[in-house]
């Protein structure tokens, strides 16, 4: 399995980009409120991803001169997402070789 996908706040922020699409942005503070995560750990997390190729960023500036970062999910990202959940399923429904507590 992925790890880097598999860490809780990575998974958040994957899942909820790839629910957007690969033709989709958000930014930066639109999914900070959304995944009620600080600036700091998703900042952390989100560069994590973009340095492995499954996020994208682009900074621009508003009319005021205010930075503002967009997200998106990349192709990459999105097929890296998708096995991850394959194998999840895989996992989850491989039977156990051992019997458990309630079948002995």
């Amino acid at each position: 399995m992925d790890e880097l996908i598999h860490a809780p706040t990575r998974l958040k922020i994957m899942s909820a980009l790839v629910e957007l699409g690969e033709n989709s942005e958000i930014t930066f503070s639109r999914l900070q409120d959304l995944l009620e995560m600080t600036p700091g750990n998703m900042s952390a997390h989100i560069k994590r991803l973009e340095r492995a190729g499954y996020l994208a960023t682009t900074k621009t500036f508003t009319r005021r001169g205010v930075a503002q970062t967009r997200i998106k999910v990349t192709s990459r990202g999105i097929a890296a997402f998708d096995d991850y959940v394959r194998q999840l399923q895989t996992l989850i429904r491989t039977p156990l070789t051992a019997p458990t507590r309630a079948q002995q």
